[in-house]
């Protein structure tokens, strides 16, 4: 069962991601959510506090919580979302699983993965499809013994689902690398590029909570189509 404060979480940065709460908002105090969602100050406290650090709310001394303006936010490269979470702001998506295959690492594979035998490491091949114009290709790779189990149907829907949902796992966080190299053949292939000369490929390493690297990502954009966009918090 998912706990409270997540489920707090999901319902307010729903309303927020669908307009139903406005930018600007002033969120209801702490005492009044409590007494809203039938639970205790923790808990408000640990959803305000996702909310906050994923860009939905700002807190200010004094107010309370203001809701932040979402629309803003067009492709996040800080965020650890997966495409299915982004894709439900946008219209006609589809993606399309173009190889998934179960392989012996390469050099390449084993040192992006800190791989030191042979593991099986799913590939996988996933293009973006969106209002009818092929602009992603993302390329993962996931070592098989951590996630067992995928088949085309997990990979057309969504991994991380999967992963959370039905492997139980915690995905906890990424290391990103963002570079503009020339279209590869694949990529000529795959993606409508309209002779564009570049793509811009965004380079992740997941790691599970206890610290364990399983996943390594390209995922490779047609440089035209999206804003990339940061959210970042100063720390004191």
């Amino acid at each position: 069962m998912k706990n409270k404060y997540l489920s707090i979480y999901d319902e307010i940065a729903t309303q927020i991601k669908s307009g139903e709460i406005s930018p600007d908002t002033l969120l209801p105090s702490e005492n009044d959510m409590t007494v809203r969602y039938d639970t205790s100050r923790e808990t408000i406290r640990k959803a305000l506090n996702l909310l906050s650090q994923n860009g939905f709310i700002q807190k200010v001394r004094g107010k309370g919580s203001i809701v932040i303006d979402v629309n803003k936010f067009d492709f996040p490269i800080s965020g650890l979302v997966s495409f299915k979470e982004l894709a439900q702001k946008m219209d006609n998506v589809k993606t399309i699983v173009s190889e998934l295959s179960l392989i012996k690492p390469d050099a390449n594979i084993k040192r992006q993965l800190n791989l030191t035998s042979n593991n099986s490491v799913w590939k996988i091949g996933r293009v973006r499809e969106i209002d009818g114009e092929k602009i992603i290709l993302d390329k993962d790779y996931l070592i098989e013994e951590l996630v067992p189990g995928l088949t085309e149907e997990i990979c057309a829907d969504s991994i991380y689902n999967y992963v959370e949902n039905e492997l139980h796992l915690t995905i906890s966080f990424a290391k990103k690398e963002i570079v503009v190299v020339e279209p590869t053949a694949e990529d000529r292939e795959l993606l409508d590029l309209d002779g564009f000369h570049n793509v811009v490929v965004i380079k992740n390493y997941v790691y599970f909570d206890d610290t364990t690297l399983f996943q390594y990502t390209e995922s490779r954009h047609r440089p035209d189509k999206f804003r990339f966009v940061d959210f970042a918090r100063r720390t004191h």
